[in-house]
């Protein structure tokens, strides 16, 4: 740490956002510090809610018939003495992230911002704004699907036999299923990023619709755990909902975009910059321009 010590007079800062690696590694370890403190204040939180939240988180598993089959009641197990408290400390921690995501989101923007034009700043104020409704509308949707899923999953269960699934393997699939849904419903939101950066156009778009529909029923199908149909409709419909969204933006925005002055020719097109065809070097100069400058 002494060589990320400050030292000399205070520098001005650079209107143009630049400044030596040290100030870099400096702000940096500033921004990572306030956003530890911020996961471990959320973590504080959390660990005092975690009774509500695993009620909550559990829910999916007790509306289904395999959950009472131990003794009646809704039951998970566990093994090991200090299972119970790591299970304990990774509900907090799932809490946490969520809870101080605002903090350590715009410690991470504000990192990276002064890298960035001023129309790229808007663009990721925009697409963050955006960004984090539609995680969260992919992590929602994942939960309230989630016990009809496991009821499916259970449903093969051979006679004679008890469900004896442990309180960390739920939690994993929670996990799991909802970071699926989450980033899933984010890739729509990087066609329009790839669209705005001039990577991607709408007419690719629409001339691969068809194969895009179906890799996202693939994909739906490959990527849930346990890949019953039921979870991969859930998964591909609003995938595929808000892939016909994202091109709509993608062609919105390219019919209001100005054109330039070439900009119905092809890529490959040569632009008529002028229609003299005289050689550089024979133009003369000007009548009015001095000697000197002429050479």
């Amino acid at each position: 740490m002494a060589l990320l010590k400050k030292s000399g007079p205070k520098r001005e800062p650079d209107p143009e956002g630049r400044m030596p690696l040290m100030e870099h590694l400096r702000e940096l370890r500033n921004r990572l510090l306030i956003a530890l403190a911020a996961v471990a204040v959320g973590l504080i939180i959390g660990w005092i809610l975690s009774t509500p939240v695993w009620e909550l988180l559990k829910e999916p598993y007790c509306s289904t018939a395999q959950s009472h089959q131990l003794n009646g009641r809704c039951s998970l197990t566990y093994n090991g003495i200090f299972s119970s408290f790591f299970i304990t400390l990774k509900v907090s921690l799932m809490v946490g992230l969520v809870a101080s995501s605002p903090v350590w989101l715009y410690q991470l923007w504000a990192f990276v911002t002064p890298a960035l034009y001023r129309t790229e700043k808007r663009y990721t104020l925009t697409f963050l704004a955006l960004a984090i409704p539609l995680f969260a509308l992919g992590a929602g949707l994942a939960y309230f699907i989630m016990d009809t899923s496991l009821a499916f999953l259970l449903s093969f269960s051979l006679d004679d036999t008890v469900a004896t699934i442990s309180i960390d393997d739920y939690l994993n699939y929670v996990l799991i299923m909802m970071l699926i849904f989450g980033v899933s419903f984010e890739l729509p939101l990087l066609m329009v990023f790839l669209n705005i950066i001039g990577v991607l156009s709408r007419a690719t778009v629409a001339k691969h619709r068809r194969l895009v529909i179906f890799l996202m029923f693939v994909f739906g199908a490959v990527i849930t755990p346990g890949g019953d149909p039921f979870t991969m409709m859930a998964l591909a419909a609003p995938m595929i909902l808000l892939f016909m969204a994202a091109e709509f933006v993608m062609y919105l925005r390219e019919r209001n975009r100005p054109q330039g002055e070439f900009g119905d020719l092809a890529d490959d097109e040569a632009s008529p910059l002028a229609d003299d065809t005289t050689p550089v070097d024979d133009l003369a100069p000007p009548a009015d321009e001095p000697e000197a400058d002429r050479r």
